[in-house]
């Protein structure tokens, strides 16, 4: 059996969550329930619902300040989450975390410089007899992510040999579909204008967390007019990273969304797959432009799942 492909992933960190109240905290805080998650040992891959979830957390206003992928794993006498976030703004978010945390029993920690965060491009199977022994690891698996069972995400205090770049991984980031809150981005959606509920990333059962009104609101009232969408267009890549602005050709005096995620397309070196937010009905009508209304024009793709209706 040949060794996986693995790649350190320096855009990626890790904040843990640990203690006796660290499920009731973190069940008040995210977008997602925490609650039933399997723990997981050390070497072995969280996956499925029960045991990763992605979340999200807000402001007041409903708008995401980071997102995340969580699994609960055993420690010794202690209950931990393990938070993956962008790494950008990991230490603000567990800053932030820290502020509410009040009288309970929870300790945060922002552990990106001690715990390198790797991806894995293999099937389950195949990685479990390669794992560090101490290795935090999950699959990013959502209902509508069909090839989450080869994208592992995993962080480990040990040596690992990364045998490929990121692109690869970037590249099945991207066309996943699946949003990740960046420093750029943060205070900028609604979860719905990222297909964050389409993609698992909201309970809305689970009960109260900051913007969870304004969440619940955009969604049984239909007050979302804006989606995340899968385009490509043909420029550097260091021309248009997260939160570029995109404009739509009869509506050029304001933009009409923005870039979310970008990456270079790994067969054609002069074109970037993005994700971006935009006007519904802009999108589907074409003509969109990234930077101005002269700037190249995106080619949208398809989604790999449906959206919720709203």
């Amino acid at each position: 059996m040949n060794p996986p492909t693995i790649c350190r992933l320096p855009d990626w960190g890790l904040i843990l969550v640990e203690g006796p109240d660290a499920s009731s905290f973190l069940q008040g805080q995210l977008t997602n329930s925490v609650l039933g998650l399997s723990p997981t040992s050390s070497g072995a891959i969280a996956q499925g619902s029960s045991a990763a979830r992605l979340t999200g957390y807000c402001t007041a206003k409903g708008r995401l300040l980071a997102s995340s992928w969580i699994s609960l794993h055993s420690a010794p006498s202690v209950t931990q989450y393990a938070l993956f976030v962008s790494r950008d703004l990991a230490a603000v978010f567990a800053k932030r975390l820290s502020m509410f945390v009040l009288r309970s029993k929870v300790a945060i920690r922002d552990v990106s410089e001690d715990w390198p965060v790797y991806g894995a491009m293999e099937p389950i199977e195949q990685l479990l007899t390669h794992l560090p022994a101490d290795a935090i690891a999950l699959a990013m698996q959502t209902p509508a992510d069909t090839n989450s069972a080869k994208r592992i995400i995993f962080t480990s205090q040990m040596t690992v040999n990364a045998q490929f770049n990121a692109n690869e991984w970037n590249a099945a980031e991207v066309a996943s579909g699946i949003p990740r809150i960046v420093a750029a981005t943060q205070d900028q959606f609604v979860p719905q204008m990222v297909n964050f509920e389409s993609v698992g990333g909201v309970d809305f059962k689970k009960g109260c967390y900051p913007g969870q009104e304004v969440v619940a609101r955009s969604q049984y009232r239909g007050a979302i007019k804006r989606r995340l969408f899968l385009a490509k267009v043909q420029i550097p890549s260091e021309s248009c990273p997260p939160a570029t602005e995109i404009f739509h050709k009869e509506d050029p005096g304001q933009p009409a969304g923005m870039v979310v995620l970008s990456t270079p397309n790994s067969s054609h070196p002069d074109w970037v797959d993005l994700q971006i937010e935009c006007k519904s009905e802009l999108a589907q009508s074409g003509k969109l432009h990234l930077g101005n209304v002269s700037g190249p024009s995106l080619e949208l793709r398809k989604l790999p799942y449906s959206l919720i209706e709203i």
